[in-house]
């Protein structure tokens, strides 16, 4: 089969396609013949070996994706061949072909494309968790999103604005912000303006809940701009960039790392949190649940996730130059071929 396999680490040249056995399902798994993998922004991190929930070298990038049920391992019912359903990993997805626990082949949503399911466990499943499982988010709250034309950032866009919040995103150009308010959100502000804080600031006042994944300054505003009761949800750091050679770009990515004062916590009565969907996959009873809940609101407000480019596996490095130039918008995808 056709797959990505990261030998080493470095700029997107390191990504190949090579030819590897198929694997065969053991026993509690299925073998998924993937049609769509998702790209994310920690696959980029990964491949410049910065990701530390990566596995040991050599391994198949890619965390999610979209297909049909090959095969069955011992113990699993034969009748799920032919199944459509998106799979959640922590690697294996750009690839023809992958085998994971039944329980991570979660059906593929009926109103939704096969690209559009792709989108779903890493990018709907990180914002929902975000947003509902740790943010509580309530009717009527002010949100903040950052980086908010990405893939999680669309999604956390779209759920927040059908729970009826006032919904705010930052991203880094105009045609984002564009994008941002196209989905729901009531204002948008380009970070790459110095006085983006301030714009926000006299525009949205306090935030109730911020989804956070920029990291550095974008992070200490966000923080700071929280009312009482505020809560602010870190999952990602996009402008981590350290270069190996360069001790500044060390100091640079330890000072900007999210952090917070407990004193100053309790004293604004506001709350940090974080998450990574990778340490709940070990616990299938509580993603399951997750799943169910997150796939009945995105069904019942017929939510459907924004793609953005959609790149053959042959042409995974110009995807991950893209993504990692964050000037992509939605989900980029990587179709699978079929032969």
């Amino acid at each position: 089969m056709k797959a990505v396999n990261l030998t080493r680490t470095g700029k997107p040249s390191v990504l190949t396609v090579t030819d590897l056995p198929e694997p065969l399902p053991k026993k509690g798994e299925v073998r998924v013949n993937l049609e769509y993998a998702g790209i994310n922004f920690a696959e980029i991190l990964s491949r410049k070996g910065l990701y530390g929930w990566a596995p040991k070298r050599p391994y198949i990038l890619g965390m999610e994706g979209s297909g049909t049920i090959d095969k069955t391992g011992e113990g699993v019912d034969a009748t799920l061949v032919g199944k459509k359903v998106v799979v959640g990993a922590q690697y294996g997805c750009y690839s023809q072909k992958i085998c994971v626990p039944a329980s991570q082949a979660v059906p593929a949503m009926d109103h939704l494309s096969m690209e559009e399911n792709a989108a779903l466990l890493v990018n709907y499943a990180t914002a929902w968790v975000s947003l509902m499982e740790l943010g509580r988010l309530q009717k009527g709250e002010r949100v903040l999103i950052t980086a908010a034309a990405g893939g999680v950032g669309t999604a956390a866009i779209q759920l927040a604005t059908a729970m009826e919040c006032k919904v705010y995103g930052l991203a880094g150009s105009d045609e984002k912000i564009k994008l941002i308010k196209s989905l729901g959100a009531q204002g948008g502000f380009n970070y790459r303006d110095a006085a983006w804080h301030q714009a926000m600031r006299n525009t949205v006042g306090k935030t109730d809940l911020v989804l956070e994944m920029v990291g550095g300054d974008v992070y200490k505003r966000c923080y700071e701009s929280l009312d009482y009761f505020g809560r602010i949800v870190v999952v990602g750091y996009a402008s981590l960039d350290i270069k190996l050679w360069n001790p500044m770009s060390w100091w640079r990515a330890w000072r900007g790392i999210p952090r917070m004062d407990i004193m100053d916590a309790a004293e604004r009565s506001v709350a940090v949190m974080s998450s990574h969907l990778g340490y709940l996959l070990p616990d299938q009873v509580k993603m399951q649940e997750i799943v169910g809940r997150m796939y009945a609101f995105i069904s019942g407000k017929n939510i459907k996730p924004v793609i953005g480019e959609i790149f053959t596996l042959e042409n995974v490095q110009q995807a991950h130059v893209l993504v990692e130039s964050r000037r992509s918008t939605g989900k980029v995808l990587l179709k699978i071929p079929q032969d």
